[in-house]
């Protein structure tokens, strides 16, 4: 009958059309494949060199940078590394004389430690880019190597190292705060700012030099380990995190020698305070935050990317 055929005509176009929708799901599924892939396949192999070259580098190769470093130090001569300490001691006065003339020239107002701190920097600016030693870099820079391979032979090579740096440091600092309070450069207003840094840094108790010193010597190990990665921004790093160090008021132990220094040369501190009131926990406090706390951390944070077990490939299983 002619009333049977029109069935066999939409039996057809059914046909038709769930061909059609096999067809297309493979079209529709390769495209949402295509849409959730990484965008990396898009680019061009020139586009990829250009995106590798503008990541950061990772933590661990600011470790192995920072650790080839501290190797090269740890290896140095004595001599080389006292000449390097005593220039560094030296040109860390830098910092106290800034910021002596800074506050002579200004009025007295609060507003007054702002622009003052910005001589903070200068001696720090100076040690870093002339590649001199300075004792709270290498609290980090020399430790590094130390936790990598922790043999009795580095931790000699550590040891000598802090000694002769924190001793030539320490030296240097002296001689500039001696030749600034007794050789005729300064006028009276000038050494009277001298002296009250000096007698600021003093007003702190053994605690609070000690936990000040703390976060001084994490900061400073903060910024070693940001210098290999700012590449063109190096001196605002060293500028950014120095001067913040010189508005918190936090105790550094070679530019504290130069402004502690400068009292006791001034008859205004002894010997001993020097030494138990300032220096002491001053030190104790930079190795704690330089080394204890911001070395053992990148160290451990590098250590356990580079312990983690690799991801095994994903068997091909049978369709």
């Amino acid at each position: 009958m002619a009333s049977e055929k029109p069935p066999a005509r939409s039996g057809a176009r059914a046909k038709q059309s769930a061909s059609s929708t096999k067809k297309a799901a493979p079209r529709n599924a390769s495209r949402s494949a295509r849409a959730g892939s990484d965008t990396a396949d898009e680019l061009s192999a020139e586009e990829r060199r250009k995106v590798e070259k503008s990541q950061p580098p990772r933590p661990l190769v600011l470790h192995e940078v920072i650790r080839l470093q501290g190797n090269h130090e740890l290896e140095r001569t004595l001599a080389a590394l006292w000449w390097s300490a005593l220039a560094a001691g030296l040109t860390i006065g830098l910092s106290l004389m800034a910021m002596g003339l800074f506050r002579a020239r200004l009025p007295d107002h609060d507003m007054a430690v702002i622009t003052s701190s910005l001589g903070y920097p200068v001696g720090f600016l100076a040690i870093i880019l002339a590649r001199q030693q300075l004792f709270t870099e290498n609290t980090l820079t020399a430790v590094l190597p130390v936790m990598s391979e922790p043999t009795l032979e580095k931790f000699g090579q550590l040891l000598r190292l802090w000694s002769v740096v924190l001793l030539g440091n320490i030296v240097g600092a002296l001689l500039f705060a001696y030749g600034m309070l007794h050789l005729p450069i300064f006028d009276t207003k000038a050494d009277q700012a001298f002296l009250e840094i000096g007698r600021e840094v003093m007003e702190n108790d053994h605690w609070q030099m000690f936990s000040k010193g703390i976060v001084s010597g994490w900061m400073i190990a903060t910024m070693v380990w940001l210098v290999p990665a700012a590449e063109n921004a190096k001196v605002w790093i060293i500028f950014l995190v120095t001067y913040l160090m010189a508005l918190g008021s936090f105790s550094h132990i070679v530019v504290g020698t130069c402004e502690v220094g400068y009292l006791m040369f001034a008859g205004e501190v002894g010997l001993a305070p020097f030494v138990i009131d300032f220096a002491l926990p001053t030190l104790l406090g930079n190795i704690v935050g330089g080394s204890l706390i911001f070395a053992l951390m990148s160290h451990a944070q590098v250590r356990s990317d580079t312990s983690s077990p690799e991801k095994s490939p994903k068997r091909k299983t049978a369709p």
